[in-house]
């Protein structure tokens, strides 16, 4: 039986233990603070959108979260132990650079049914400015009807020295929910994408600029 809010195959109580190992094992190296995470609506589809810097964000999220979620994961890392626990999370492997419907009609199908899904939309590592997106997330929320959340995430990356942090602060700031008008075809899929873009980007300008005020800044963010 298919765990509710949850792709075909995840096991419930595997899900929540997972949230539970993403909510606590990294609290040990980071000092985690999460700004508005009761913005996450209750109940509904919703798409979260993160930026991504480091490998650290899709945990963190997936822990952080207040509601279950499927995240779509980097088909790489679906290989031995983890290519048979991340299904029963109900984490949803999509190939990086191929055109591939079938993670997304899956992540469209938990939507469907009410469930949250979380996607990164830079599509690699990087700075985490989320200055270009893939059109993936526009695509769900035109499938889904689902009410879009952006999350920023800033202190996961290390210095530029290369040199470790004892206990570095890593915020987590959720946004506004909103819903983005996105019209048919490519034209309405690039312009909802540009929405989706601007807002977690001006998102990440927000923290950015929370963290420099409160002396969390870092060269690297």
């Amino acid at each position: 039986m298919t765990a509710k809010g949850l792709p075909e195959g995840a096991v419930g109580w595997m899900h929540e233990m997972g949230r539970l190992i993403g909510r606590y094992c990294f609290k040990p190296a980071f000092r985690i603070k999460v700004h508005g995470r009761d913005r996450v609506p209750a109940t509904g589809p919703v798409v979260v959108i993160g930026n991504h810097s480091s490998m650290v964000e899709p945990g963190l999220l997936f822990g952080m979260l207040p509601r279950r979620s499927a995240f779509l994961v980097k088909d790489e890392l679906f290989r031995g132990f983890v290519g048979w626990y991340f299904p029963k999370l109900g984490q949803i492997p999509v190939k990086r650079g191929a055109i591939d419907r079938k993670p997304l009609l899956t992540a469209a199908g938990v939507l469907k049914d009410g469930g949250v899904v979380g996607i990164f939309p830079e599509g690699t590592r990087g700075a985490g400015d989320a200055e270009s997106f893939e059109r993936g997330a526009a695509w769900l929320v035109r499938a889904g009807g689902a009410t879009v959340v952006p999350v920023a995430t800033r202190g996961t990356l290390k210095p530029a020295d290369g040199k470790r942090r004892w206990r570095p602060r890593v915020d987590i700031m959720v946004g506004e929910p909103f819903t983005p008008e996105i019209g048919r075809g490519k034209t309405g899929l690039e312009e909802g994408t540009e929405q989706m873009r601007v807002a977690l980007a001006d998102l990440v300008a927000v923290l950015d600029k929370w963290r420099l005020e409160h002396g969390f800044q870092d060269t690297r963010k």
